[in-house]
């Protein structure tokens, strides 16, 4: 036991020593790394100054939610001011949004893959250039669930492709290039014991299934398009229960390849806006799906604050 109490301290220490790296030899030999889609550039903006002590980055769907999101964990972590709006650190751009409060960085990064993929590209490089170490990824967001109860909150085991495989298949140059897409396991134990002291609503740990479509993709029937039947349907997400994924999203596979390839300690927690085994449509109140968006935060919020209340007292 004391063995592995040892390697888990070490690696701890390890991952707060660690400088963000990049897996790209060009861009240390650039006088100017302009940020295009955060409207942000070493050139133009001290980033040390402005993301050197960040030390969690939280990133979900929507500009509203992340602002929601900030708002909330402020109120949590005690440092929310009077009159503070918590103001888009990337303003001038109506891409992604970004906001701040204390060591904890919210951003937005649409919907897909390709819209994440390159929010990625863009946040890691701002990582890199102000120097942050021993950084947490987290995304938040929502989900199809496959044997679960509207509502349920799956943290992420392993992100999967349409065909259950743990990787990420990327063209460069032409090439078929596959990235594992293996999550870091300490952090979904550390999660999981989060989730049995909140015990607030359903969380589960399991595999994520990430498409690249919201309808056919993922077996809907309801699209423009559909050349399956019910009963082919209903195979597929039943098979795909039986391999261990308790949810369909379309962000996870690129966000944990990227994470891993940049030595980013990362998870990905989503709440369940239906079970798909019975239906494709998503008919909730708007109340209550709200009140579900709120769930992945109000865990990885209770996470943050025990983190930094545990940095405080060592």
């Amino acid at each position: 036991m004391a063995s592995t109490v040892t390697e888990r301290e070490d690696l701890e220490n390890h991952h707060k020593d660690c400088l963000v790296r990049l897996c790209n030899p060009h861009v240390a030999t650039m006088k100017e790394d302009v940020l295009y889609h955060f409207n942000l550039s070493t050139g133009t903006h001290n980033f040390p100054e402005m993301f050197g002590d960040v030390k969690f980055v939280c990133v979900g769907g929507t500009p509203s939610r992340m602002q929601s999101f900030i708002r909330y964990l402020a109120l949590e972590l005690g440092i929310q001011h009077p009159g503070d709006d918590y103001p888009n650190l990337c303003e001038g751009t109506d891409r992604y949004a970004m906001f701040k409060v204390g060591p904890v960085l919210s951003v937005s990064h649409g919907m897909g893959i390709p819209s994440i993929a390159i929010m990625l590209h863009e946040l890691i490089k701002l990582l890199y250039h102000a120097r942050c170490s021993g950084v947490t990824l987290i995304r938040i967001g929502t989900s199809g669930g496959i044997g679960l109860e509207p509502g349920s909150v799956v943290i992420t085991q392993q992100a999967v492709d349409a065909c259950f495989k743990p990787e990420f298949e990327l063209k460069v140059l032409g090439k078929r290039v596959v990235r594992s897409t293996g999550l870091d396991e300490q952090l979904v134990r550390e999660l999981a014991q989060c989730s049995l002291e909140l015990s607030e609503f359903p969380i589960v740990v399991g595999n994520t299934m990430c498409t690249l479509d919201f309808y056919e993709g993922q077996g809907r029937l309801d699209g423009a398009l559909c050349s399956y039947t019910e009963k082919e349907k209903q195979e597929y997400l039943q098979e795909a229960y039986q391999v261990g994924i308790r949810n369909i999203e379309m962000e996870s596979l690129v966000f944990a390849a990227m994470c891993r390839a940049c030595g980013l300690r990362a998870a990905v927690v989503c709440v369940t806006l239906l079970d798909r085994l019975k239906g494709d449509q998503i008919s909730s109140p708007h109340e209550v799906l709200n009140e579900y968006q709120q769930r992945p935060q109000r865990l990885v919020a209770h996470f943050i604050k025990k983190c930094l209340g545990s940095a405080a007292l060592s």
